[in-house]
This record gives C-alpha cells, structure tokens and sequence, in this order.
C-alpha cells in the first residue's frame, strides 16, 4: 500500500529471524544492527537518496541499535545516519514491558520469534535492564542532537493483547489470562519517546503492522506520517549539510520533490519569545491530539485555526510553547511565528519583528501598514510553511471590535494558525467550529505533583499527605503550583508550612495568590500572580457583559459547590443565558451534569472576595446575597423539604463569610428560616445558636412584644426542649405566653400554641399533672376557637391522650 501512497519512493524490507540470537557471538541486538546497516550500504551505492525507517516492535530496537552505531566517529556507515530524515515506530518497547515481569514473558516472545529466542532478548523487555536503558538514552539523545535533528513519531497499541489465546492451549491461556491476556504488552509510556509525537493506534500489540487496506484509518495515520517526514527530507538535508560542511554526498532511498526538480529550500524563521520550558511536565494527551491538528499544510485546502482554551493560569501558553518546539524538532522546514494579543501595540510590534525577519518591502516606512503588509507576505506560498501562534486572545473589543485585528490574519494553505484564548465564545469565533477547540482543563494528580517536584527539594516535599492536600488546595492549577513552588523555594519553607499559610486566612492566601514572581517563560510586561490573571479576565468580562460580572459577585458569597440558576438575581431569560454563558466561556464557573446548578472555581472565588473587599463592594453584595436569600427561601417544613435544603449550604457559608468581616447583618427572618431547618434536621446545637441570633434580631428591629419576636422566642425554646434544657425552655415559653396573651389576647391560635408548647416542656420534665391541666386549658380553647376537627385541635387532643397515657 506504500508504494501507491508514495510513488517516488523505493521501498525495501528487511525480515530477521529471532533465532539469531541464540548463536550470536554477542548477545546484543548489535548483530542484526550491523546486518541491517551492510544491507542498506549494499544497496545503496553511490545513490543520493534520503533514507525513511518504519520499524515494528523489536525491529525498532535493532534501528535504534543501528543508527546509535552509524553515528560513531569513524563509522563506514556514517552517511546512512546522515541520510535519514526520519523514523517511525510502531509499539516498540523502548522502556520494557510489565508482561516481561511475568515469567510467562518467555512462552509470549517464544510465540512471537521462535522457540528458540534468545534469553538476552527476553532480557531487554525488562524495565531495569541496563543494557536497553542505555541504547533508549543514546538514541534519544542523538536524535535530538543538533547535528541530525532525528524526526520521530511513536505509535502505540491501545487494545488489550489476544496473544495467549492464539498461542497456547485454553487451559494454559486460561492460566495466564489475568496476568497477561488483558494486558496492554508495549504501553504508550514504554512506546514513546518524550518531546517526540505520538499517536495510539486501534489495534492490538501483534496487529501494529497489520493493515486492512488503504482505507484502514491505522494506515491512514501511518502513511500521512511518512508523507511528511518525505516532504521534509530535502530542508533537513540542506540544514545538515550546513552544519557538517565535510559531508557532500547523502545517500538514501527517497528522493524527495525539490531534489528531483532543483528547486531552492525555503529560509525557515523562528520568532519564539521564550526559550524552551524544561520544567514542563504532563500534557502528552493534549499534546498528541494537539499536534496533529496544527502541522501546517495537513490539510492541503485550507489555512488551518485551531484554538485552546480553558481559565487564566491552567497553563495554555506553556502548552503552545512546548507545541512549538516539538514542531520545530520535527518539521526543519517549518517556520513559527509568535504574537501576544495582549492589546494593539503588542500584536502591531510582533507583525513587525515578523516583517523584518521576512523583508517584506517597505515595512520599516514610516506611515507602513504593518498588518497589512505582514498578512500579504505569510499568504503567499512562497514563503513555505508556518506556525502562527496568537498568543491570549481573550479580549473580543481587540480581535473583533474598532480595531478587528481578525482581519489582519494571514491565509495559506502552507499555514497553520493556534489561539490561546481564556474564552470559549471567543475561542469559536476564531476557529469558527467547536470540533477545533482543545480544552484544557487543570492538571492531573500525578502531573501536578511533578511539576511541584520540578521546583522543591526533597526535603520540602517529606510530608506525602502535605503534598497531596496542598495541590488539592490549590486545585492542581498550574500557575498556582508554579507560584507556590516559588515562594516556598524562596523562603526555603516546605509543603506544610506552605498549606499552614494558605489555610490560616483568606487574607494570606489573597497576598500568596497576588505575589509576583519571576518566570522565564511568561511574558516580562505582565504581572505572573494568579490573583492578577484572573483580574485581567473579570475586567473583559465587565467591560462586555455586566451581568455576568454580577452574577460573578454574587456567587463568590456562596457555598462553591451546586448552586442552583434560580438563586442568581432574576433578568430576562435570555440574558441570563449569555451571562451564563459568558462565566462558563472563561472558565470561572462549571456547570454540573446538564443541570440548573453551578460550581464556582474555588480560587477564583476567593480573588473575588478580596476584590470585593479592597474596591468597597463587599457589604453591598452582602446584603444583596442575604435579601435574595431571604426572598428564595421558603419558611421550612418536611412538605418543602427539597426547596429549602437545596439553599441551606449557601444561607450557610455566607452567614460564615459575615462572621469574619463587618458586613451588615442578616435578615432575621432568614436566621429564623435556617434555625428552624437544622432543627427539621435534628441539628439542635446549631439551630439553637442561630435561633438566639434570630431572636435577638427580631428584638432589635421589632422590639420585645412583636408577634414575630415572639415566635421566635417560642422556637428558640422548641429547641431548647429538644436538647433537654428544660428549665430554660419552661422559662423561655411561660415569658412568651404571657406576652402572647398580652399582645394577641388569650384565645389567638398563637398563644394556644404557646401554651400546648409549654405542656409539652412539663410532659418532658415527667410533671403530668400540670401538662394534664394545660393540655385540657389549650384542648377546650381550641374547639372553642377552632373547632372541633381543626388540624390544631386534633394534635392538642392527642398530646394531652399522650400525657395521660404516661401518667399511668
């Protein structure tokens, strides 16, 4: 299928048997190395041809094996190394394999090679063989020299291995079946060289190679691979033979189209503002489905957009840069280019560093229009391939308002253009299709805790439960961990220490996230803090949607988890969905499984807070939360159950947010409303203490003898009933009957239920026949006032049945 997809090519294959190694006088890899090197020297001759590797599972190590020798100072096979301009790899266990761990490793290779298969070979699929380490760790690095530039790309199998049903009997592959039928043989980790690309292919370990037809999506992804490297050849060759002059003849077995025809290598540029990050870690998932997507020309009929997004410090930048240098290593031929969008000045002055770098005529006149003239050149095909990385596009004014820096865009179907962008709607106007957004979302667990490792020593890091919570604190944001990392680098302080300060007040964990500190790899202009990022983000937000900008304040107040849309300050229905939206699009706020409820970021909640506070906002939204609160909540019962415990987390956290600050205080009857749900909840203690609060609210703005102050005196003693705390209840009721009959008179439902409460305090104190005498007084009351089938008379009747009941 090769030949038809690259007809230019020469395609040659070399078959070797396993059983080699049996009788090798050097139990190595090397005798097939050499063999494979005398292969391709004797067919070679004096040709110029650049020379491309496919290589499957062992066959990659006897490649790597090969090439590590050809590179050797002195080595005959010397133009063979020069030659290859690229290699691809199909499951190769460069790290080993976990299967190799079984000894059943032995009966899986035996199946693959031959009975009589070398134990040296099954020696080097062991993870701590020395031997494989070391040729791994050579090939790597000189692929990556600056000499040869090696371009790699890794594919790994992504289905579980059916070796052992193929190989062995059913008893025996029933034996082995935990341990190595549902096993992934060669894992990505294993497959794969770091900073290289990769892909997983839908296929088996056994099936890598194997291919259906020219239309089988495995092959497509392989064969588009080889294209490439074969487009590439004739740029790396030139590059190579500029940097070794002595060297004048390549030989291979590809000629690529420019050196049939003569044509001339394009200049490649590279204006990258930030070396690379060798502290980055992780991201290999997104990486790999990144690059795939942004290789200029992939498509063949269109300039390529492809955008990331996700909030304000999650790492979208360090993510593009490291995009960059993986492009670079692996397409010679490509230019990249890099323009912040911070605002106007920065884009204009990075198209001109672009415009010099191209001499693009008359860009350095004085009344030039840059933009103009910089998208004019990069549209044009003759200036080959490129990356252009538009770096924070978060503002819509810059990009699609007065000064609609879109249309100085560039196209070429040799071009490839990447956003960063804090926000989703923007996002889709660039790349105008969802299906070219790549989310990025905060780091894994196991990638937060290395890029924390990459900055501390490991003495810093000894608390393993610091650690972990510390991240989780931090919600295994990037930017966050970097600045920490930092600070505690700093003042030589460990993980501990670092959580102890960040939990001791919102106050000091507002000045940590505020704290500057110095990044190499971020732009010098803009202020690092995490606290500072999002800002930058709340204003665009401001700027452009008001009340998203609101309804940010507001949900800052309240618990950060589910938050129901209904709880937001009413609007028109279809502003509340763009402002929403707008949250949602700069990552603020999550919203929860297709439903009306909302999470709020946990730090941008407390940047907010702060925000609030410094700008004078802060008792304002109080008391907005606390009005709105009070407005949604339904006074409690078990009927309404779900209506009110669903707003209780809230009422809660902003009742605790007014604690610590001077904020005005709560409506009381807001206060009455959440005593009275914990005590639903059996919460006595809790609901004692915000029934005291209630009370002495309703006292202060009510005065003593308001019915309202009244019936909060009466439940306040409801709950000191509950506790046992009779004394004080029977004081609390027989104060409040009595001002119940003075300010309602003695036969208000009321004050008949002031009084059925305190018979129910003697019933509690075991003194039945003064609760028998009350219970009689409210019975006869309450057929009197209500009639004898009220609700009220009926449960009057059963709790004076109830304490005769008990006198017995």
């Amino acid at each position: 299928m090769l030949p038809a997809a690259l007809p230019e090519a020469r395609i040659f294959t070399y078959d070797w048997n396993a059983n080699y190694f049996a009788d090798a006088s050097v139990q190595t890899l090397l005798g097939h190395a050499d063999a494979l090197l005398g292969l391709i020297a004797e067919g070679r001759g004096s040709q110029t041809r650049p020379i491309i590797f496919v290589a499957s599972c062992f066959g990659g190590l006897i490649l790597a094996e090969a090439i590590n020798r050809a590179a050797q100072e002195g080595s005959v096979y010397r133009q063979i190394m020069l030659s290859t301009v690229g290699a691809v790899f199909l499951a190769t266990p460069f790290r080993g394999s976990d299967a190799a761990e079984q000894a059943q490793w032995q009966v899986v290779v035996g199946g693959i090679m031959g009975k009589q298969t070398s134990k040296r070979l099954i020696a080097a699929l062991d993870k701590s063989d020395r031997e494989l380490q070391k040729l791994t760790q050579s090939f790597a690095e000189l692929a990556r020299s600056d000499l040869v530039q090696l371009p790699l790309y890794c594919f790994y199998e992504t289905k579980n291995t059916e070796m052992l049903n193929r190989l062995l009997s059913p008893s025996w592959a029933n034996r082995f079946s935990n341990a190595l039928t549902n096993k992934i043989l060669v894992t990505e980790l294993s497959a794969c060289f770091d900073t290289f690309p990769r892909k997983g292919l839908d296929a088996t370990h056994s099936g890598m190679n194997k291919f259906q037809g020219p239309e089988c999506p495995n092959f497509k992804l392989v064969k588009d691979v080889v294209k490439q490297f074969a487009r590439n050849a004739s740029a790396l060759l030139i590059r190579r033979t500029n940097y070794e002059p002595t060297v004048s003849l390549l030989g291979g077995l590809l000629r690529p189209e420019s050196c049939q025809h003569g044509e001339a290598a394009v200049e490649r540029h590279w204006i990258v503002p930030f070396g690379r990050n060798k502290n980055f870690v992780g991201r290999e998932t997104i990486l790999t489905d990144l690059l795939s997507r942004i290789f200029p020309g992939g498509d063949g009929h269109d300039c390529q957009r492809t955008a990331i997004e996700g909030l304000g410090g999650v790492g979208k930048t360090q993510i593009a840069l490291e995009a960059a240098f993986r492009i670079g290593d692996a397409h010679l031929d490509c230019s990249v280019f890099w323009v912040p969008a911070v605002d106007a000045t920065t884009f204009e002055n990075a198209y001109h560093t672009i415009g010099q770098q191209l001499k693009v005529p008359g860009i350095d006149e004085e009344k030039a229009d840059v933009k103009v003239l910089v998208k004019a050149a990069l549209s044009h095909e003759s200036v080959g391939s490129w990356l252009l990385i538009i770096d924070n596009a978060d503002d819509t004014k810059l990009l699609f308002g007065d000064t609609v820096l879109t249309d100085y865009l560039p196209f070429s179907r040799k071009g490839s253009i990447l956003f960063t962008t804090r926000n989703h709607e923007l996002g889709v106007g660039l790349v105008e299709s969802e299906s070219h957004i790549i989310p990025v979302e905060e780091m894994s667990k196991d990638e937060a805790l290395k890029l924390l490792q990459k900055n501390l020593k490991s003495d810093q890091m000894s608390d393993i439960r610091s650690n972990e919570a510390l991240l989780e604190f931090l919600a295994n944001l990037p930017l966050a961990i970097r600045q920490a990392s930092a600070y505690m680098a700093k003042k030589q302080i460990s993980t501990t220490q670092y959580l102890e300060l960040c939990k001791s007040s919102d106050e000091d964990m507002i000045e940590l996230l505020s704290r500057d500190f110095e990044d190499r790899h971020r732009y010098k202009s803009i202020q690092n803090p995490v606290a500072t990022t999002w800002l930058i983000s709340f204003r665009n937000i401001s700027d452009h949607d008001p009340l998203a900008a609101n309804y940010l304040k507001f949900m800052c107040f309240l618990a950060g988890k589910d938050i129901p849309q209904s709880l937001l300050p009413p609007a028109r229905r279809l502003e509340t969905v763009d402002a929403i939206g707008t949250l949602k699009a700069y990552a603020f706020i999550s919203q929860r499984n297709e439903s009306d409820t909302y999470d709020i970021h946990r730090l941008v909640q407390i940047s907010m807070l702060s925000w609030l506070a410094r700008n004078g906002g802060h008792s304002k939204w109080t008391a907005n939360v606390f009005q709105r609160l009070d407005n949604m909540v339904p006074f409690p019962n078990h009927n309404n159950r779900e209506e009110w415990i669903r707003y209780l987390p809230h009422t809660q956290h902003v009742l605790q947010l007014r604690k610590r600050t001077d904020d005005k205080e709560a409506p009381p009857s807001l206060l009455f409303k959440v005593a009275e749900s914990f005590h639903i909840l059996r919460k006595y203690e809790e609901a004692e203490q915000m029934h005291r609060q209630a009370l002495q609210l309703f006292e202060k703005v009510f005065g003593k003898e308001h019915p309202l102050t009244l019936h909060s005196m009466n439940n306040l003693a409801n709950t000191l009933n509950s506790q046992g705390k009779y004394e004080e209840a029977k004081q609390i009721h027989r104060q409040a009957l009595q001002l119940f009959e003075k300010v309602l008179g003695k036969e208000h439902p009321s004050t008949l239920d002031s009084m059925n409460n305190l018979a129910s305090v003697f019933d509690s104190q075991g003194k039945y026949e003064e609760a028998e005498q009350m219970h009689r007084q409210a019975l006869q009351l309450f057929e009197k006032v209500l009639g004898k089938e009220h609700p009220s008379t009926l449960t009057s009747k059963n709790n004076l049945a109830a304490c005769l009941r008990a006198r017995k």
